[in-house]
């Protein structure tokens, strides 16, 4: 078998997507037949031995697993946190295979969370080029401006020079302290509806995502989640501009 880039051969495992593979390549973690390795050298995953952080990789014959579920508040979307604090994965009760968050939503941030084991299909989601649609609902305390809007939706500086994308911005709720938008952006930067409410005067109460990619949240409660469906699949290969592929169904788990 020909070599093949060591952060192929990780993400392809299901160990973490290609990017954090990536980086734990760069942070001197893994290892080929005990040697560490730079960036850009290849391995045969059918002979070599490949660690990250001392633990052995399976190279090969893995179950893909394609699940969302709904981020409770208070969760981080790390698979290690030094703070202790609790993470996603701590509620995949029933899931084997090891799994890991697609993308991020902040502690106090809930809804639409995929997770995968499929590195080149995290990969695809999370790139930038990509432009897959993200939907947020996000509950603020004070009443909205059509200046605000506007401002929102052409683009805000959010800090450290920083610019937003434009973006489609709508008035879902309307009450006298209270105000519920819902946000369509294309781009993930850190924090980034947060960051953009702060710069227009606005405080957040409530965020919510409840679509990404043209997969809905649908009937799923904090806590839950179950495997995306054949065609919530298709829906996202087709969002990433992948041709339509197999998956497999699953059960909704508490």
């Amino acid at each position: 078998m020909d070599a093949i880039r060591i952060q192929k051969i990780i993400a392809d495992s299901g160990y973490c997507s290609r990017r954090a593979a990536e980086k734990l390549i760069a942070d001197g973690l893994v290892k080929v037949n005990g040697h560490p390795v730079s960036l850009g050298d290849k391995a045969d995953p059918k002979k070599d031995i490949i660690t990250v952080g001392g633990e052995r990789i399976k190279a090969g014959g893995v179950t893909l697993r394609y699940i969302k579920m709904y981020k409770p508040r208070g969760y981080v979307t790390t698979m290690s946190d030094e703070l202790g604090r609790r993470g996603v994965t701590e509620l995949l009760e029933d899931v084997e295979e090891r799994v890991y968050p697609v993308g991020r939503l902040d502690k106090d941030s809930e809804g639409l969370l995929l997770l995968t084991n499929d590195g080149a299909f995290a990969n695809d989601i999370m790139h930038p080029r990509k432009h897959i649609a993200k939907v947020y609902r996000v509950t603020v305390a004070q009443k909205v401006t059509e200046d605000m809007l506007n401002t929102l939706m052409t683009g805000v500086d959010i800090g450290d020079g920083v610019m937003t994308s434009s973006c489609v911005v709508t008035v879902h709720t309307k009450e006298e302290n209270r105000t519920v938008l819902e946000f369509t952006i294309y781009e993930g930067k850190n924090r980034q509806i947060r960051r953009m409410c702060e710069a227009v005067g606005l405080t957040i109460k409530r965020l919510r995502r409840i679509s990404e990619g043209g997969v809905k949240l649908g009937m799923l409660r904090p806590g839950e989640y179950e495997d995306l469906t054949k065609e919530e699949l298709r829906v996202l290969r087709s969002a990433m501009g992948k041709p339509e592929n197999s998956s497999r169904g699953g059960r909704k788990r508490k």
